[in-house]
């Protein structure tokens, strides 16, 4: 997800190598929050129901300048029941095929009501819920295909989020992932870890994440990749092995 924030940098260098937003939990069984922790949530979630009205708008110029054609890249290659963590507002549902089955979850309430009316006008079926990336609520095995775009980049612990994809997704399944990631080139990285400074405390978002490396690490084979934008974007295709 690309969710502009205001900082003292430039908005449009912002735009640009951000591309995500904060995924902080909203399910916590099993988690003790402190004061202090349950305050952060409750903030971030205020503050994205909120940027929830404008962000669209934003998006328009993210997708523009940065992402490409990621979105349908991703989407086409979903099949049979699909999981979308960290929805949003739904920019995703035009690129789904027609028979695919599509559950999403997102932190933000109001961010999922404006995909509900989305998926509404696009005559479109969709199971929402509000829940965490870290902890899906979701049996092992339960989706043919998951889709995850510009989203680990903001998730607190993007590891855990990424082996919950896994855990969830069938033997066989496609991990289906795109993100703003470290840039090919030093002056890019160090442009990108300046920015860091800024959206990390504000806005929970990691500019230097690779997501690829946790996807090998879990065992996957990765089928398709791609990296442009001075290597600042990358979106993947990943199988998880089939049992027997």
């Amino acid at each position: 997800m690309c969710r502009g924030i205001e900082v003292s940098v430039p908005r449009q260098a912002i735009a640009w190598f951000a591309a995500g937003g904060p995924w902080l939990p909203a399910r916590w069984e099993g988690v003790h929050l402190v004061p202090g922790e349950q305050r952060n949530r409750d903030r971030w979630r205020r503050y994205w129901d909120k940027a929830s009205v404008s962000y669209d708008r934003q998006m328009q110029f993210c997708d523009r300048v940065l992402l490409g054609d990621s979105r349908p890249w991703v989407c086409a290659q979903a099949t049979g029941h699909s999981l979308e963590v960290a929805i949003g507002t739904g920019l995703n549902l035009p690129f789904y095929p027609a028979g695919v089955e599509l559950t999403g979850i997102d932190f933000s309430p109001a961010m999922l009501g404006i995909a509900q009316t989305r998926a509404r006008q696009l005559g479109r079926t969709i199971d929402l819920q509000e829940a965490d990336a870290q902890a899906l609520p979701f049996p092992d095995a339960s989706f043919d295909t998951v889709v995850c775009t510009f989203a680990l980049c903001a998730i607190p612990d993007e590891r855990r989020a990424v082996g919950e994809m896994i855990r969830v997704l069938r033997p066989g399944g496609l991990l289906l992932l795109a993100d703003h990631i470290a840039g090919a080139t030093w002056p890019v990285r160090g442009l990108q870890r300046i920015l860091e400074l800024a959206t990390v405390p504000l806005q929970g978002e990691h500019m230097l994440r690779r997501p690829l490396r946790q996807v090998q690490a879990e065992g996957l084979q990765i089928e398709r990749r791609e990296r442009f934008k001075a290597g600042m974007v990358e979106r993947l295709a990943a199988r998880k092995a089939a049992t027997g």
